[in-house]
């Protein structure tokens, strides 16, 4: 990591978990951490502008490597001065690989040693991701945090996770050769299914290669949710002290506590944009469906005493009356709620870890939080 450009900083650890507080220096500015990254696909976080993104105090958002490439491509974005000045955010960037979206395209891929073959969802082209490519596209795109392209393998298949992760190792060698450019962070990525022996083999050997910072892939994409958090408690161990770790696409709120205690440091996901197109919105006390008819003269905000400038202007009356109504300005103010209960939700989980006081806010959170669906894991936003 170029020391100059990029450092991360563990300010505070919890002493009774493995969880911790740091600074990220990036570029683009610090990005404190545990924090959450808004997902924005196409280079944009659907519904949301740049600006209304400074005011909910998002520090970092995702960008995706597979949908950039085909649509309007990397080069265009380069001569047009980078994805910062593209999509007018001043903040730090990070791009996943295009790799688990290549995983879900499904019969139309096929991995190789050289790479993965894969036909486009928008016009059936047929394009070859190779790790130099993968890396060749991230540099064009400039982001601040970059990552590896590896493999997510189906979970629970053993013969074929390990193939997928030897293949993942081979990759991640392959695209730290290809990585030029300094002012960027290249982030390796852990593979190995529910395999606790194939996790510790990855944690150590991405380990060893000396990236930048630790993604850990591959979880949330159908296995039990004891399992999730039974590899991490595997993996964290492993993992070097001074660099930042990230849990690609899981973020349900209870998920943040289970994960940040157990040393997670980056969480990034779709809920929160997704769900609040779909009228689902976030409270302390779990997700509330704000089409339901008993919503219909409720005069309150969605979360009393939330300070988000939906809570701060509108009745739930009013939101459920735009969804059912089909106005745009309903997804807005469900998403700008929804956004910003994540980031504040992410900011006070920091404060309680520098305060001492994040085991009794776990527990006060998780008591209030009903038991939700399985962790989730991000697609396309």
């Amino acid at each position: 990591m170029g020391e100059e450009l990029f450092k991360f900083t563990v300010v505070k650890e919890d002493p009774h978990t493995w969880a911790r507080a740091g600074i990220l220096h990036t570029p683009h500015g610090d990005i404190p951490t545990p924090v959450f990254a808004p997902v924005g696909t196409q280079a944009t976080v659907k519904t949301l502008t740049p600006r209304e993104l400074e005011e909910l105090g998002v520090t970092l958002i995702l960008a995706n490597t597979y949908h950039l490439f085909l649509r309007p491509g990397p080069e265009v974005i380069a001569e047009l001065g980078g994805l910062h000045r593209f999509m007018a955010w001043p903040k730090p960037i990070m791009t996943d690989s295009g790799g688990f979206q290549i995983f879900s395209l499904e019969p139309l891929r096929r991995f190789t040693e050289e790479g993965v073959l894969f036909r486009s969802h928008l016009d059936g082209s047929q394009h070859l991701l190779t790790p130099e490519r993968a890396i060749e596209i991230q540099e064009m795109l400039g982001a601040d945090l970059i990552t590896c392209l590896d493999e997510c393998a189906p979970p629970l298949d053993r013969e074929y996770v390990k193939e997928a992760t030897d293949r993942t190792h081979r990759w991640a060698e392959r695209c730290l050769k290809a990585h030029k450019r300094k002012d960027q962070a290249l982030f390796g990525i852990i593979q190995g299914g529910i395999f606790p022996d194939l996790r510790r083999e990855s944690a150590r050997f991405i380990s060893s290669l000396g990236f930048d910072g630790i993604a850990i892939g591959g979880l949330s994409v159908g296995e039990p949710k004891e399992k999730t958090l039974e590899m991490l408690e595997v993996v964290v161990p492993l993992l070097p002290r001074d660099k930042p770790r990230h849990l690609l696409g899981v973020g349900a709120p209870p998920d943040f506590f289970e994960s940040i205690s157990r040393g997670i440091d980056i969480f990034d996901c779709v809920l929160p944009t997704r769900m609040g197109r779909t009228g689902a919105l976030f409270t302390r006390k779990g997700r509330i469906n704000i089409r339901n008819a008993r919503y219909a003269r409720d005069s309150r905000p969605i979360e009393e005493g939330c300070t988000c400038y939906t809570c701060q202007n509108f009745s739930r009356a009013y939101l459920r009356h735009l969804f059912k109504a089909e106005e745009i300005l309903g997804p807005r103010l469900a998403t700008i709620h929804n956004v910003h209960f994540m980031v504040n939700l992410l900011r006070e989980i920091r404060q309680s870890i520098l305060d001492g006081t994040f085991s009794s806010l776990r527990e006060e959170f998780l008591t209030a939080y009903p038991l939700e669906e399985p962790l989730k894991m991000a697609e396309e936003d």
